[in-house]
Protein backbone atom coordinates (compact mmCIF):
# COMPACT_ATOMS: atom_id res chain seq x y z
CA UNK A 1 0.00 0.00 0.00
CA UNK A 2 1.33 3.38 -1.05
CA UNK A 3 1.46 6.42 1.13
CA UNK A 4 -1.37 8.01 -0.86
CA UNK A 5 -3.60 4.99 -0.47
CA UNK A 6 -2.88 4.83 3.24
CA UNK A 7 -3.81 8.49 3.60
CA UNK A 8 -7.08 7.94 1.70
CA UNK A 9 -7.98 4.99 3.92
CA UNK A 10 -7.42 7.10 7.02
CA UNK A 11 -9.73 9.78 5.72
CA UNK A 12 -12.46 7.23 5.07
CA UNK A 13 -12.15 5.80 8.57
CA UNK A 14 -12.31 9.27 10.10
CA UNK A 15 -15.42 10.08 8.04
CA UNK A 16 -17.14 6.87 9.19
CA UNK A 17 -16.45 7.61 12.84
CA UNK A 18 -17.77 11.16 12.42
CA UNK A 19 -20.91 9.85 10.73
CA UNK A 20 -21.48 7.33 13.50
CA UNK A 21 -21.23 10.06 16.10
CA UNK A 22 -23.49 12.39 14.13
CA UNK A 23 -26.45 9.97 13.86
CA UNK A 24 -27.26 9.79 17.62
CA UNK A 25 -26.88 13.51 17.88
CA UNK A 26 -29.37 14.01 15.05
CA UNK A 27 -31.89 11.63 16.67
CA UNK A 28 -31.49 13.07 20.17
CA UNK A 29 -33.84 15.88 21.34
CA UNK A 30 -32.65 19.34 20.61
CA UNK A 31 -31.92 21.55 23.64
CA UNK A 32 -31.73 25.27 23.54
CA UNK A 33 -28.60 25.33 25.57
CA UNK A 34 -26.03 27.68 24.04
CA UNK A 35 -22.95 26.09 22.69
CA UNK A 36 -20.69 28.20 24.87
CA UNK A 37 -22.44 26.73 27.89
CA UNK A 38 -21.58 23.15 26.96
CA UNK A 39 -18.12 23.51 25.64
CA UNK A 40 -15.39 25.58 27.07
CA UNK A 41 -12.58 27.09 25.30
CA UNK A 42 -10.73 23.74 25.13
CA UNK A 43 -13.76 21.48 24.19
CA UNK A 44 -14.78 20.56 27.78
CA UNK A 45 -18.48 20.16 28.91
CA UNK A 46 -19.43 23.05 31.18
CA UNK A 47 -22.34 22.83 33.79
CA UNK A 48 -24.97 25.55 33.37
CA UNK A 49 -26.94 26.04 36.66
CA UNK A 50 -29.60 28.20 34.99
CA UNK A 51 -30.46 25.53 32.45
CA UNK A 52 -30.43 22.86 35.16
CA UNK A 53 -32.83 24.89 37.30
CA UNK A 54 -35.21 25.35 34.40
CA UNK A 55 -35.20 21.61 33.73
CA UNK A 56 -35.93 20.88 37.40
CA UNK A 57 -38.77 23.42 37.40
CA UNK A 58 -40.29 21.81 34.31
CA UNK A 59 -40.06 18.37 35.91
CA UNK A 60 -41.61 19.66 39.15
CA UNK A 61 -44.53 21.16 37.27
CA UNK A 62 -45.11 17.92 35.41
CA UNK A 63 -45.02 15.98 38.70
CA UNK A 64 -47.49 18.44 40.24
CA UNK A 65 -49.91 17.93 37.35
CA UNK A 66 -49.67 14.16 37.80
CA UNK A 67 -50.33 14.51 41.53
CA UNK A 68 -53.35 16.72 40.81
CA UNK A 69 -54.73 14.15 38.41
CA UNK A 70 -54.23 11.40 41.00
CA UNK A 71 -56.00 13.49 43.66
CA UNK A 72 -58.87 14.20 41.25
CA UNK A 73 -59.29 10.47 40.56
CA UNK A 74 -59.25 9.74 44.28
CA UNK A 75 -61.93 12.39 44.89
CA UNK A 76 -64.10 10.95 42.13
CA UNK A 77 -63.73 7.46 43.58
CA UNK A 78 -64.66 8.72 47.06
CA UNK A 79 -67.65 10.56 45.60
CA UNK A 80 -68.86 7.33 43.97
CA UNK A 81 -68.42 5.48 47.27
CA UNK A 82 -70.42 8.15 49.11
CA UNK A 83 -73.16 8.02 46.49
CA UNK A 84 -73.35 4.25 46.90
CA UNK A 85 -73.65 4.69 50.66
CA UNK A 86 -76.34 7.35 50.28
CA UNK A 87 -78.36 4.97 48.10
CA UNK A 88 -78.05 2.05 50.53
CA UNK A 89 -81.46 1.10 51.94
CA UNK A 90 -82.08 0.72 55.68
CA UNK A 91 -82.08 -2.99 56.58
CA UNK A 92 -84.51 -2.43 59.50
CA UNK A 93 -88.23 -1.71 59.39
CA UNK A 94 -90.64 -1.17 62.29
CA UNK A 95 -93.62 -0.28 60.10
CA UNK A 96 -95.30 -3.69 60.47
CA UNK A 97 -95.17 -3.47 64.26
CA UNK A 98 -96.48 0.09 64.17
CA UNK A 99 -99.33 -0.98 61.90
CA UNK A 100 -100.26 -3.81 64.28
CA UNK A 101 -100.41 -1.38 67.20
CA UNK A 102 -102.63 0.97 65.23
CA UNK A 103 -104.92 -1.90 64.19
CA UNK A 104 -105.19 -3.04 67.81
CA UNK A 105 -106.31 0.40 68.93
CA UNK A 106 -108.79 0.65 66.06
CA UNK A 107 -110.26 -2.73 66.98
CA UNK A 108 -110.77 -1.56 70.55
CA UNK A 109 -112.59 1.52 69.31
CA UNK A 110 -114.65 -0.57 66.90
CA UNK A 111 -115.75 -2.82 69.78
CA UNK A 112 -117.35 0.09 71.64
CA UNK A 113 -120.49 -1.15 73.35
CA UNK A 114 -124.02 0.14 72.87
CA UNK A 115 -123.26 3.61 71.47
CA UNK A 116 -120.34 3.46 69.02
CA UNK A 117 -118.40 6.30 67.41
CA UNK A 118 -120.95 6.76 64.64
CA UNK A 119 -122.79 10.06 64.18
CA UNK A 120 -126.02 8.63 62.79
CA UNK A 121 -126.22 5.91 65.41
CA UNK A 122 -125.58 8.42 68.19
CA UNK A 123 -128.32 10.74 66.91
CA UNK A 124 -130.79 7.88 66.63
CA UNK A 125 -130.17 6.48 70.11
CA UNK A 126 -130.15 9.89 71.78
CA UNK A 127 -133.41 10.79 70.11
CA UNK A 128 -134.91 7.50 71.24
CA UNK A 129 -133.60 7.08 74.79
CA UNK A 130 -132.47 10.50 75.97
CA UNK A 131 -134.41 13.29 74.29
CA UNK A 132 -138.01 12.09 74.46
CA UNK A 133 -139.48 11.01 77.78
CA UNK A 134 -143.26 11.10 77.28
CA UNK A 135 -145.53 11.72 80.22
CA UNK A 136 -147.80 8.94 79.03
CA UNK A 137 -145.09 6.29 79.40
CA UNK A 138 -145.82 3.61 81.93
CA UNK A 139 -143.71 3.10 85.00
CA UNK A 140 -142.30 -0.10 83.52
CA UNK A 141 -141.29 1.76 80.37
CA UNK A 142 -139.62 4.52 82.41
CA UNK A 143 -137.67 1.95 84.41
CA UNK A 144 -136.60 0.13 81.23
CA UNK A 145 -135.42 3.38 79.62
CA UNK A 146 -133.47 4.33 82.74
CA UNK A 147 -131.83 0.90 82.83
CA UNK A 148 -130.88 1.22 79.15
CA UNK A 149 -129.27 4.60 79.75
CA UNK A 150 -127.39 3.24 82.72
CA UNK A 151 -126.12 0.42 80.50
CA UNK A 152 -124.86 2.92 77.94
CA UNK A 153 -122.97 4.80 80.65
CA UNK A 154 -121.38 1.70 82.14
CA UNK A 155 -120.49 0.45 78.65
CA UNK A 156 -118.83 3.77 77.80
CA UNK A 157 -116.75 3.66 80.97
CA UNK A 158 -115.73 0.08 80.23
CA UNK A 159 -114.78 0.99 76.66
CA UNK A 160 -112.64 3.87 77.90
CA UNK A 161 -110.80 1.59 80.30
CA UNK A 162 -110.25 -1.04 77.60
CA UNK A 163 -108.80 1.54 75.22
CA UNK A 164 -106.57 2.85 78.00
CA UNK A 165 -105.34 -0.67 78.74
CA UNK A 166 -104.60 -1.28 75.05
CA UNK A 167 -102.65 1.95 74.71
CA UNK A 168 -100.63 1.20 77.84
CA UNK A 169 -99.90 -2.24 76.39
CA UNK A 170 -98.41 -0.57 73.32
CA UNK A 171 -95.90 1.42 75.39
CA UNK A 172 -93.41 -1.43 75.84
CA UNK A 173 -93.41 -2.24 72.13
CA UNK A 174 -93.03 1.44 71.27
CA UNK A 175 -90.08 1.78 73.64
CA UNK A 176 -88.28 -1.14 71.95
CA UNK A 177 -89.05 0.24 68.49
CA UNK A 178 -87.81 3.69 69.49
CA UNK A 179 -84.53 2.29 70.80
CA UNK A 180 -83.99 0.23 67.65
CA UNK A 181 -84.79 3.13 65.30
CA UNK A 182 -82.51 5.54 67.15
CA UNK A 183 -79.70 2.98 66.94
CA UNK A 184 -80.27 2.51 63.22
CA UNK A 185 -80.31 6.27 62.69
CA UNK A 186 -77.03 6.77 64.55
CA UNK A 187 -75.27 4.00 62.60
CA UNK A 188 -76.69 4.97 59.20
CA UNK A 189 -74.05 4.79 56.46
CA UNK A 190 -75.75 7.20 54.09
CA UNK A 191 -78.45 9.78 53.60
CA UNK A 192 -81.07 7.24 52.49
CA UNK A 193 -80.71 5.12 55.62
CA UNK A 194 -80.83 8.21 57.85
CA UNK A 195 -83.95 9.45 56.03
CA UNK A 196 -85.69 6.08 56.28
CA UNK A 197 -84.90 5.82 59.98
CA UNK A 198 -86.23 9.35 60.48
CA UNK A 199 -89.42 8.51 58.60
CA UNK A 200 -90.00 5.48 60.80
CA UNK A 201 -89.43 7.60 63.90
CA UNK A 202 -92.10 9.98 62.60
CA UNK A 203 -94.40 7.01 62.01
CA UNK A 204 -93.83 5.89 65.60
CA UNK A 205 -94.67 9.37 66.82
CA UNK A 206 -97.83 9.39 64.68
CA UNK A 207 -98.86 6.05 66.18
CA UNK A 208 -98.39 7.43 69.69
CA UNK A 209 -100.49 10.47 68.79
CA UNK A 210 -103.18 8.14 67.41
CA UNK A 211 -103.20 6.18 70.69
CA UNK A 212 -103.47 9.42 72.64
CA UNK A 213 -106.34 10.55 70.42
CA UNK A 214 -108.12 7.25 70.98
CA UNK A 215 -107.79 7.57 74.75
CA UNK A 216 -109.08 11.15 74.70
CA UNK A 217 -112.01 10.15 72.50
CA UNK A 218 -112.93 7.17 74.67
CA UNK A 219 -112.72 9.23 77.87
CA UNK A 220 -114.74 12.04 76.32
CA UNK A 221 -117.37 9.57 75.17
CA UNK A 222 -117.66 8.09 78.65
CA UNK A 223 -117.98 11.53 80.25
CA UNK A 224 -120.58 12.54 77.67
CA UNK A 225 -122.64 9.43 78.43
CA UNK A 226 -122.49 10.17 82.16
CA UNK A 227 -123.73 13.72 81.59
CA UNK A 228 -126.40 12.51 79.14
CA UNK A 229 -127.69 9.96 81.66
CA UNK A 230 -127.74 12.61 84.36
CA UNK A 231 -129.74 14.96 82.17
CA UNK A 232 -132.15 12.21 81.13
CA UNK A 233 -132.59 11.14 84.76
CA UNK A 234 -133.41 14.70 85.71
CA UNK A 235 -135.94 14.91 82.91
CA UNK A 236 -137.49 11.60 83.87
CA UNK A 237 -137.74 12.78 87.48
CA UNK A 238 -139.55 15.91 86.32
CA UNK A 239 -142.04 13.84 84.31
CA UNK A 240 -142.71 11.49 87.22
CA UNK A 241 -143.15 14.43 89.59
CA UNK A 242 -145.64 16.09 87.28
CA UNK A 243 -147.55 12.85 86.94
CA UNK A 244 -147.66 12.47 90.71
CA UNK A 245 -148.82 16.04 91.27
CA UNK A 246 -151.45 16.02 88.52
CA UNK A 247 -154.96 15.85 90.10
CA UNK A 248 -156.76 12.62 89.43
CA UNK A 249 -160.48 11.92 89.01
CA UNK A 250 -161.07 12.15 92.78
CA UNK A 251 -163.38 9.97 94.86
CA UNK A 252 -166.18 8.13 93.07
CA UNK A 253 -168.96 6.47 95.08
CA UNK A 254 -169.52 2.77 94.66
CA UNK A 255 -171.05 -0.26 96.26
CA UNK A 256 -169.15 -1.90 99.09
CA UNK A 257 -169.98 -5.21 100.72
CA UNK A 258 -169.00 -5.42 104.34
CA UNK A 259 -169.94 -9.00 105.23
CA UNK A 260 -170.20 -12.21 103.34
CA UNK A 261 -173.49 -13.95 103.26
Amino acid sequence: MTRQSHHRFGLLRTSAVALALAVPLAMAPVFTTPAHALFGGFGRIVYDPTNHAENLLTAARALEQINNQIASLQNEAQMLINQARNLTSLPFSALSDLQRNVDRTRQLLAQAQNIAFDVQQIDQLFQQDYANIPQTATDAQLVADARARWGYTVGGLQDAMRVQAGVVGNIDAQRAQLSALVGESQTAVGALQATQAGNQLLALQAQQIADLTAVIAANGRAEALVEAERSATAEQGRVQRERFLTPGSGYQPGTAQMFHN
